[in-house]
């Protein structure tokens, strides 16, 4: 058997492109890892896979904990994590779904064609700029009255179509259409609630971005028509979460789990794996102040999708639904924490097991965490939206503003290898602070529009700097992985035009 040795932990190779951590000590469950050789030399350079076996100590976690090819080191809990745990027994972990609640992204379709938009990328990115608001604080496409944070928190992006931001197919374009009916915006906080007033329709900052693309390749032609794209068309990528609103909430109920939850975080090998137990109120407190912030980033979104489509309207003179066709593909969240139904083992007594410990296999309600993990289900699942059920979930996934995006739909094996998940992106190699070390904001800008004809624009230097395409994994590679374990199969591959940045 090939094995691999980090530091104290070792790897066993179980088969192509997925690599166990033994279960071992204080473990629960083992761990997997699903990367190539190359992808999980650089996913060992940090503390990855440290907080992968840290996971695995969650009450309730039921096997694997998994590390998609993507991982990096987080707060706690890995990017790039999958952890599933039972939701009768176990624990929900907010520091396993990250502070940027629904962090996701989206893809809105158009009618044009690369050649329609040569030699107007500059004129297209300063509009962009100027239209829709990025960077830290505040700024919003609207201002968000209580009346308006309340709407967004409970009804997502239902509101702001019945309020003239969309058009009704962006509903059914968007994972569960737009709404957690789960929601409770009465466990936000008004502290949060303050912080989300004036930055409803912003892209924040960091790795937060709006990129026009052009389809370059298509790998599957069935599923690329059902997904309505094709080679040399335009479409536009948004990347961006729940901003000041989210994060507030995420550390309310982290400081709330240290009062009220003391014991099960001194059983933690980590303080920043805190997490409410089942059943309990704190549980659902957050489940439902959870559900409400995840609508309130679809919002956030669906409002700056709403001014892109002005801007294109304007910068080509056209209407941008009737002549430019601006269609939203889909919306799907990559920080997130649903309850779902998978197949796990059980013991004699009815409950989640391992090993020796499992008599036989059934249906269990989970907790799924999934920290920069994408959902992905494959065709059929009921809750693909009926245009794709088909052919299955569409799957975004960034790469770095010098290299490819993709598109994928949910891989057939899926269920079986990772609760429904695939990658969420490229992948951080180096920290923020290493970055600016390493690149110059004005040689990368320059770089990308004289090599590429990549034209950025961003409200500092230092934030080029900071997402300079060396800084990420490569997204060939991640999304190679992904299509050969069945998990996200390829169906097309685009490239930046232009792109703005926080």
């Amino acid at each position: 058997m090939t094995t691999r040795e980090f530091d104290d932990i070792r790897l066993e190779k179980l088969r192509e492109h997925v690599w166990e951590i033994p279960r071992e000590g204080e473990m629960r469950v083992p761990a997997r890892v699903l990367a190539s050789e190359a992808l999980l030399a650089e996913i060992s350079e940090d503390k990855t896979l440290q907080q992968l076996r840290n996971a695995t100590h969650l009450p309730g976690i039921v096997e694997p904990a998994i590390c998609m090819p993507d991982g990096h080191q987080g707060y706690g809990f890995p990017v790039g994590g999958v952890g599933a745990i039972d939701a009768e027994t176990g624990c929900i972990s907010p520091g396993a779904i990250g502070y940027d609640i629904n962090c996701g992204v989206r893809m809105v379709r158009t009618s044009l064609t690369y050649d329609d938009v040569r030699g107007r990328e500059e004129e297209l990115v300063d509009a962009l700029f100027e239209a829709v608001p990025s960077g830290l604080g505040g700024g919003g496409v609207i201002d968000g009255g209580i009346d308006a944070i309340e709407a967004a928190l409970e009804r997502g992006v239902e509101w702001a179509v019945e309020a003239g931001y969309g058009i009704e197919s962006d509903l059914d374009h968007c994972e569960d259409e737009g709404r957690r009916p789960d929601a409770r915006p009465e466990y936000v906080s008004k502290k949060a609630k303050d912080r989300g007033r004036n930055q409803m329709g912003s892209l924040g900052s960091g790795n937060h971005f709006l990129e026009v693309q052009r389809v370059t390749d298509v790998f599957d032609d069935a599923t690329a028509e059902a997904y309505g794209l094709s080679e040399g068309q335009v479409v536009v990528l948004i990347h961006c979460g729940s901003r000041g609103l989210g994060h507030q909430t995420c550390n309310d109920y982290l400081r709330r789990i240290e009062k009220e939850h003391g014991d099960l975080l001194d059983s933690l090998p980590d303080k920043e794996l805190a997490a409410a137990p089942a059943g309990s109120a704190l549980a659902e407190e957050y489940y439902g102040a959870m559900g409400a912030c995840i609508n309130f980033a679809w919002v956030n979104r669906q409002l700056i999708t709403h001014r892109t489509r002005e801007v294109f309207g304007d910068v080509f003179d056209a209407d941008p639904i009737e002549e430019l066709g601006m269609e939203l593909l889909y919306d799907v969240a990559h920080n997130i924490g649903k309850k779902e139904r998978h197949e796990v083992g059980v013991g004699p007594d009815g409950l989640p097991a391992v090993g020796e410990d499992v008599v036989d296999r059934e249906m269990r309600e989970l907790y799924v965490h999934r920290k920069g993990a994408t959902r992905a289900f494959p065709a059929g699942h009921e809750d693909v939206p009926s245009a794709y059920r088909a052919v299955g979930q569409p799957v975004i996934i960034p790469g770095s503003m010098g290299a490819g995006s993709y598109v994928l739909s949910g891989g057939d094996e899926s269920m079986r290898v990772s609760f429904g998940s695939t990658a969420h992106g490229a992948g951080r190699l180096m920290s923020r602070t290493q970055a600016k070390q390493e690149f110059w904001g004005g040689d990368v800008r320059d770089d990308l529009a004289g090599g590429q004809q990549i034209y950025v624009k961003a409200q500092s230097g230092a934030t080029i700097a900071e997402e300079a395409p060396g800084v990420y994994k490569d997204v060939d590679e991640v999304v190679r992985v992904s299509d050969e374990l069945g998990i996200g199969d390829k169906v097309a591959r685009t490239f930046p035009v232009c792109n703005i940045k926080g």
